[in-house]
Formats: C-alpha cells, sequence, structure tokens
C-alpha cells in the first residue's frame, strides 16, 4: 500500500494532467470572438491587388462581374451626386491625400480599444457600421477597384474587346476625377497594346490620342513630346481643338486657352485643368505689368476666375471704390 505522503503527489500529477487536457478559456473566448468578426460587406473590396499576389481576379469571368460592379457603383455614384454642379464638386474634391493605398488582402475592421474585446457590441459602433458611405466617401473606393481590375487584366494577359471596353471606361471615368496616377497608365497600354491587337475605331482612336496630347501638353508641360504623339498617330480633331489648346500653350496665349476651354467637351476641359494655374498666373502677370488699375469684370474675364478666388489664391491687388476697380500699381510720388 503506498505511504499517507505519496497519496497528495498521485492527486497533484493527476490534476496537472486534467490541466493540460482541459482548453484554454482565453482561447476559447478569442475563438468566439474571432467567428463574431464582421467580413467586409463591399463587393468592391473582396479582393486585393493583383500586384500584391491577387489571383481569383485572373478568372475572365470574375473581371466581367467586378467590371459590371464597379459600372454599377459609378452610375450610383453619378446619380447621387445629382449631376451637373453636383457632380462637379465631387470630383473636385478628391484629392491624392484622401485615396487610401489599397490593401492586398482586405483585413477585417479592429477594434480600436486595446483591452479584451466583449461579446456585445456598442450602439455607436453598430450605428457607424451602418451609415452608408458619403458619394465623395465612394469615389476613392471606385478608383481602388479600377486599379484592381486594370492590374488583372494584365496579369491575365487579356487582349480583346471585354479589356478594351474596360479600359475605355476607366480612362473616362478617371479623366473625371482628375486621378492621372489611373488615366495615364490606362491610355499607354490602350494605345500601346491594346490597340494594335483589338483595333479602335477611327473616330476613338483620334479620341484617345487627343487625351494623351492633351495629358502631355498641359500636365506635362511636354510641348514636344505633344506634338511628336500627334504627328505619331496621325491625330485629326474635326473641330481643332486639339491644335488650338496647343497654340494657345506654345504662345502663351490666355484668350484663346480661356475661349477654347469653354468650347471644349467635359473630358477635354478636365485634362485642361491641369494648366490653368500656368496660365492664370501668365495673364495675371500680363495685367500687372500693362495696367494700374482696371475694372473687376474685366480681370476676372482675363483670369477666368472670381475676385474672391483671387483673393484666396494670393492676388495681393486692392479693390477701391464701390468693388468696381481693382488697383494693380499705384504711381510713384514724384
Amino acid at each position: 500500500m503506498p505511504g499517507p505522503s505519496e497519496a497528495p503527489l498521485s492527486l497533484i500529477s493527476s490534476q496537472m494532467m486534467a490541466a493540460q487536457q482541459r482548453p484554454s478559456s482565453r482561447r476559447a473566448a478569442s475563438a468566439t470572438w474571432d467567428r463574431l468578426k464582421s467580413r467586409p460587406s463591399d463587393p468592391l473590396e473582396q479582393y486585393g491587388l493583383p500586384s500584391k499576389g491577387e489571383t481569383r481576379l485572373n478568372d475572365f469571368k470574375a473581371q466581367e462581374n467586378y467590371y459590371n460592379k464597379i459600372v454599377e457603383r459609378y452610375m450610383k455614384f453619378c446619380a447621387s451626386c445629382g449631376g451637373g454642379d453636383g457632380l462637379e464638386k465631387a470630383f473636385a474634391s478628391l484629392s491624392l491625400s484622401s485615396t487610401p493605398t489599397p490593401s492586398p488582402n482586405p483585413a477585417p475592421p479592429q477594434s480600436k480599444r486595446s483591452g479584451a474585446p466583449t461579446l456585445g457590441p456598442r450602439k455607436a459602433s453598430s450605428a457607424q457600421q451602418t451609415t452608408p458611405p458619403t458619394p465623395q466617401a465612394d469615389l476613392p473606393t471606385i478608383l481602388s477597384a479600377m486599379r484592381k481590375l486594370r492590374e488583372a487584366l494584365v496579369a491575365s494577359h487579356r487582349l480583346d474587346v471585354f479589356a478594351q471596353r474596360a479600359y475605355t471606361f476607366i480612362i473616362h471615368a478617371s479623366i473625371l476625377c482628375r486621378h492621372f496616377e489611373s488615366y495615364h497608365p490606362a491610355l499607354l497600354y490602350l494605345l500601346h497594346v491594346l490597340h494594335p491587337v483589338v483595333p479602335l475605331s477611327e473616330p476613338e482612336l483620334h479620341e484617345f490620342v487627343g487625351y494623351h496630347v492633351l495629358d502631355l501638353a498641359c500636365r506635362q508641360a511636354d510641348l514636344g513630346a505633344a506634338y511628336a504623339v500627334k504627328v505619331a498617330y496621325g491625330h485629326r480633331d474635326p473641330a481643332g481643338r486639339v491644335e488650338v489648346v496647343l497654340k494657345s500653350l506654345v504662345h502663351d496665349d490666355y484668350v484663346g486657352f480661356w475661349r477654347v476651354r469653354r468650347a471644349v467637351d467635359g473630358y477635354q476641359k478636365a485634362v485642361m485643368e491641369w494648366a490653368e494655374e500656368g496660365m492664370r498666373l501668365h495673364a495675371l502677370k500680363c495685367l500687372g505689368r500693362s495696367y494700374l488699375n482696371a475694372e473687376r469684370q474685366f480681370v476676372e474675364k482675363m483670369a477666368e476666375a472670381t475676385w474672391k478666388e483671387l483673393v484666396d489664391k494670393g492676388v495681393g491687388w486692392e479693390l477701391t471704390g464701390e468693388g468696381e476697380k481693382v488697383i494693380m500699381r499705384r504711381p510713384k510720388p514724384k
């Protein structure tokens, strides 16, 4: 028989073995919380970037479904802005700092509290999750989805009519958003890779070559490259507006630049906006060197901006009298 001192030892050893076999309560709570975490419900965020390892978008059918979702969200965004001035303001509100860098694999939202998570969600967080995003907040998501689709088309080496249609849509939408990170590589891929395999129609070719020429001249300020591309593709603009823009930039003709800006379509106008500040500054310098004072309406017309916009941009001229005359320089006393 074991002695009295051996009984407690066997009891302690049996308790230790039972403790090792029993699952930890902390691990069970963590597993329960993982099951309760909400996954991203936005269909545009269900994929990561193909350049970061995402392969699910390499399937052609998945690409077409994803493209339809992007188009649907974009049309809803345009409708929610009300069109016209509302849509223009929504596009203008987009900046580079507000465009998030998409992650390769969308992660579930994490709790901001450093302590252990509670099983019962707070009302504030629940209300925050159910609040629909504003149109301005929805635009970066659309641009991110366009990039994912574009990378998937390149990764899958898809060169067909669908790829052409997807690229033309991406170029049009991102030009209106003034997002050159999206439309510039898409333009190059459409003209240099897709067009030789799936030719664009003649009007479409001249349209997208025109965007490329305007981007080189207005955003990149490379007039030589703009003329080279225009000649290489034999670009012809029935209205001659692209040629007028190039001549206005070459001769610093701000009057002709503003005149053609009022005549072009929305896409060409959006690309021309990259050159507006430089042309406006040149116009103001010309006025400042030519006049001591001038009528306010004349200054606004030459600068293509209201007086308030000019003041916000740092113009130091004075407005005297009843607010109808601008003092640019005062004569020096003799």
